[in-house]
């Protein structure tokens, strides 16, 4: 799957990785061949892989703090959601988001929850061939698994 193939379904989101859309994205993705779904799960791992870096994950939540006052920091849970949510939003942001760490920042608020995404490839496959997927793809999308995002992290 193209790029431009992986970013036109995204669209289809419209911004947000809400239940209801992964849902729609899923089911349409379930109608085409297995190997477009393997392409999306493939581009969806790389973006998510890309998007793991230190200048991102080290960001706060947004819209949390401590009994302090004090930002409140991202899981690593929070974080691979946050870049759902980042993905799910479209190649402008994904892209933007490169260029200025202020521009991923919202998304690390609480309102924004990209976890749905990561089924859609799986919610698929199993809508087109009826059997679960046990997938592995090229890029690993966990949380520090880009040892060039997090350079202080390399042993």
């Amino acid at each position: 799957m193209t790029w431009v193939e992986f970013w036109a379904l995204i669209a289809t989101l419209n911004g947000e990785a809400t239940q209801a859309s992964c849902q729609r994205l899923a089911k349409e993705l379930g109608q085409r061949p297995v190997h477009d779904i393997i392409g999306f799960a493939e581009r969806h791992a790389e973006a998510l892989y890309r998007l793991d870096q230190d200048k991102f994950g080290s960001l706060p939540v947004a819209d949390l703090s401590d009994r302090d006052g004090h930002p409140f920091p991202q899981s690593a849970d929070q974080f691979l959601y946050t870049r759902c949510a980042v993905v799910a939003a479209g190649q402008a942001v994904w892209e933007d988001v490169f260029f200025d760490v202020d521009r991923f920042a919202p998304y690390t608020s609480t309102k924004y929850n990209g976890e749905w995404l990561l089924y859609v490839p799986d919610q698929a496959y199993e809508l087109a061939t009826g059997e679960e997927w046990d997938r592995a793809t090229r890029y690993c999308f966990e949380t520090f698994s880009n040892r060039d995002g997090w350079p202080h992290l390399r042993s």
